[in-house]
């Protein structure tokens, strides 16, 4: 059984990563949540992606999820989504993966050429 200091620090820890998702965006990040996304390690990507940004304070970033994106043997799949370029799809990603993202793409601006599987206006 919790204490009720445990579930209270659960409570605040849910709603700072709502107001992660639900904040005005200069940026969006969704994570394909599909069947074959979570078995292939999708929530543990989104989660990096949460903890990542909540470390670096990053208030205008928000996540989200969406479900198959039909890249089945690039799960777990990840987007990138900013006003006036174009959207970068991020494959194969597992939590280091998600974390190099937000600091080399969300953070400095450089995308990481490596994990792209597709680009696309």
């Amino acid at each position: 059984m919790k204490t009720l200091a445990e579930l209270r620090k659960i409570r605040e820890q849910a709603q700072a990563d709502m107001k992660l998702r639900a904040s005005g965006s200069r940026v969006k990040v969704i994570v394909g949540m599909g069947t074959s996304g979570i078995a292939m390690g999708a929530r543990e990507v989104m989660k990096a992606f949460l903890d990542e940004i909540s470390k670096r304070g990053l208030k205008d970033v928000v996540v989200t999820q969406t479900g198959e994106k039909g890249l089945s043997s690039a799960e777990p799949v990840v987007d990138i989504v900013e006003d006036g370029k174009d959207t970068v799809t991020y494959g194969n990603m597992n939590p280091d993966k998600a974390r190099q993202v937000v600091v080399e793409h969300i953070v400095n601006g450089k995308i990481v050429t490596d994990f792209v599987v597709s680009t696309k206006k």
